[in-house]
């Protein structure tokens, strides 16, 4: 450090923090390629999670070590447990898992220890360079996706290296070398500053990394590095605890569940290290330590930890519960539920994010289908109470709609696959289409009303035309929502069946109904109102079909 300018100085900062930008950039674009390349396995996590807690734990390693952060899936946890897709229960193993799975980026950091030649450092241009023109001139899908992770991989490297060169001068400054010192012999101060640098820059992978990278110049002893890792588990939390504060009292008591987790193993940990360093390996813990050595770390406390408070995952439950007493009091609506189900923090993780909205889109069809239903017995009971309730409905059904296309607008603006992209685009066009089932069931609402108040009559003959219709084009709808759901081509088959039959029933009583109003066996007012719910129902089913038809493209 001696002899070197301010503006050298100033210089090497530069460099710094331009590589860190670089690695955390690398790890963002490369976490992005390896969400996109699991296609659809990460589909049926959840369901996993909610079956055993060991399951959830393998869960939250698994998609912590995909997104390459705890801090995201600890997030991504409250916004689960906020939209009731986890319980506590469930949500305690995905946060362990979590931790186990952070511990990946750690190792990918340390990599460059393991090779003497050809080090990940080394070919990380390389990797760009293929990525680049994989990127730019193999447009395949498969292609784009193995470009992104190249390209990751290298940027991350080379955002290491830079980090490594701009340290390199500060090697021999007894002014780093005595900090270290200082939190290597205070826990606290260890433990604390490990935190700090966590909590703002809210990843523990990146200050894990920026550790390493010091520990590569030589700088750092054993009982510094134990102590600033142990500090960046707590230092983790505050992400998840900052996502929580407009969240649920369930939500915040997941949040304060990973808090737990973490300052409790970290206190049994530093425990045992003060003891080890202070009594029984004080040279040891003077002694420096390498990246590797802090993986090894890191990886023995995650799983050490897990272990450990595995058994007593419920009564982290309940002392969550004692932090944050009551309950969540809230009127459930169909609009407040969706709300709810539609969390924000869920969009950390986009592939989860898609499943969520088209659960939401279901659920919002399966509202309209019962809109259709309530509105045919308003019209065949004039009923003007039903036929009110399906006008409120729609009310709620036009909220929705905009609550699940603002969701969408959020998801399309994440980074998604191909497939995602055309997911995303269906489901606008079908919500599109469900509020528009919604209008013509209120259009049906009404005219029931006006046959009420004006007394209006039909033939038998009328009404058992308007039933099978009725009944056909209801059929159209369920069999529309389970295409979509189950992504089932037999039910889209279904759909294109009843529509025709649809088509043609429409056309038929249209015209057997305008003769029996030539032959006056109907009033002339109600065989308008008659054609007009017809026509309803014959548009009611071109929007199933459209449904159906979105969900043939994906299964196509």
């Amino acid at each position: 450090m001696e002899g070197l300018s301010f503006l050298e100085i100033l210089l090497l900062g530069f460099k710094f923090f331009g590589g860190f930008g670089m690695f955390l950039y690398g790890m963002h674009v490369m976490s992005d390629g390896l969400q996109k390349s699991t296609g659809g396995k990460m589909k049926n996590m959840l369901d996993s999670a909610t079956s055993n807690r060991l399951k959830a734990v393998g869960v939250g390693a698994t998609i912590t070590a995909v997104v390459q952060s705890s801090s995201a899936t600890s997030v991504m946890v409250v916004g689960f447990v906020n939209a009731s897709l986890l319980t506590l229960n469930q949500a305690v193993g995905v946060i362990m898992g979590a931790n186990i799975g952070t511990t990946i980026t750690s190792w990918i950091v340390s990599s460059s220890e393991w090779f003497k030649v050809l080090k990940p450092s080394q070919i990380a241009p390389l990797a760009i360079g293929i990525g680049a023109i994989m990127l730019f001139f193999l447009k395949s899908k498969k292609n784009a996706i193995v470009a992104e992770i190249l390209v990751g991989f290298g940027m991350l490297f080379i955002g290491l290296e830079f980090m490594k060169e701009a340290i390199d001068p500060f090697s021999e400054a007894e002014a780093f070398k005595n900090a270290f010192l200082m939190l290597g012999s205070n826990p606290l101060f260890g433990i604390l500053a490990g935190a700090i640098v966590t909590a703002v820059i809210q990843s523990s992978s990146a200050s894990v990394g920026i550790l390493q990278t010091i520990a590569r110049n030589g700088l750092v002893p054993w009982n510094a590095a134990v102590y600033i890792v142990l500090g960046q588990n707590i230092g983790t939390c505050a992400t998840a605890l900052l996502s929580s504060v407009n969240a649920g009292k369930t939500a915040k008591r997941a949040a304060i569940i990973h808090l737990l987790f973490n300052v409790i193993g970290t206190a049994v940990f530093a425990i045992g290290t003060v003891l080890m360093f202070k009594v029984f390996m004080v040279k040891f813990g003077e002694s420096l330590v390498n990246p590797v050595q802090i993986s090894i770390f890191h990886t023995i406390f995650n799983v050490g930890n897990t272990i450990l408070l595995f058994p007593f995952a419920n009564l982290l439950v309940k002392v969550s519960k004692k932090i944050i007493p009551g309950e969540d009091i809230e009127v459930l609506t169909e609009t407040s539920v969706t709300l709810r189900h539609l969390d924000d923090r869920i969009l950390e993780t986009p592939q989860f994010a898609v499943e969520n909205a088209i659960k939401e889109v279901i659920h919002m069809g399966e509202f309209a289908l019962k809109s259709v239903e309530l509105s045919t017995i308003a019209y065949l009971e004039k009923d003007t109470i039903i036929a009110e309730t399906v006008l409120d409905r729609e009310r709620e059904l036009n909220a929705l709609e905009r609550m699940i296309i603002d969701y969408l607008i959020k998801i399309s603006n994440t980074s998604l696959s191909e497939e995602q992209i055309i997911t995303i685009n269906n489901l606008f066009h079908t919500a599109n289409d469900i509020e528009r089932i919604g209008d013509h069931a209120e259009n049906i609402a009404e005219l029931a009303q006006y046959c009420s108040a004006n007394n209006l009559s039909f033939s038998q003959i009328a009404v058992d035309e308007f039933e099978k219709l009725s009944a056909v084009t209801i059929s159209t709808i369920v069999d529309a929502l389970i295409a979509r759901k189950d992504m089932v081509l037999d039910a889209v088959k279904r759909v294109e069946q009843n529509e025709e039959l649809v088509d043609t029933l429409e056309e038929e009583y249209r015209e057997k109904h305008i003769r029996r109003l030539a032959a006056g066996v109907c009033q002339t007012t109600a065989g308008v109102v008659f054609l007009d719910v017809i026509n309803n129902l014959e548009r009611i089913s071109d929007h199933a079909l459209n449904i159906a038809q979105y969900a043939k493209d994906e299964i196509m």
